[in-house]
């Protein structure tokens, strides 16, 4: 896929689709062979791993979206976006930010999630760092 946006706009609505049948058709257009996702809560390899755990997410949260809410920044085979999870309801819990490597067919290899907004360094659970 040549368009990254487009490329994380798919891996995106996988997240949102409540079939199983159209969630894989998704994200195997956008997800590399032996690609892996991480966050603070699970660790998963390849589509089926993945898909595993999408499929835990909206079964505990049915009717939940997974919306881009950055642009695509990108370099050297990476790139971060922000997303923010939307309940039917139109509440949100807090953004999100990925960071994903796209490989040289175009399609992702790895994601690495973080939940919530980026703690600042002078909080007393991490030391800040010399200039």
């Amino acid at each position: 896929m040549a368009d990254l946006t487009a490329l994380i706009d798919t891996y995106c609505a996988a997240w949102s689709e409540p079939d199983p049948d159209r969630r894989r058709a998704l994200l195997s257009e956008v997800w590399a062979d032996g690609a892996t996702y991480t966050d603070p809560t699970v660790h998963a390899a390849g589509l089926d791993g993945l898909l595993a755990h999408i499929d835990g997410v909206l079964s505990a949260r049915p009717g939940t979206r997974v919306v881009r809410v950055s642009r695509v920044d990108d370099h050297h085979g990476l790139a971060r976006f922000a997303w923010r999870l939307i309940f039917p309801d139109g509440t949100a819990l807090p953004d999100g930010l990925d960071f994903a490597e796209v490989g040289a067919d175009g399609r992702l290899t790895r994601i690495v999630g973080f939940f919530g907004p980026l703690g600042d360094l002078s909080e007393p659970d991490r030391p800040a760092q010399a200039g």
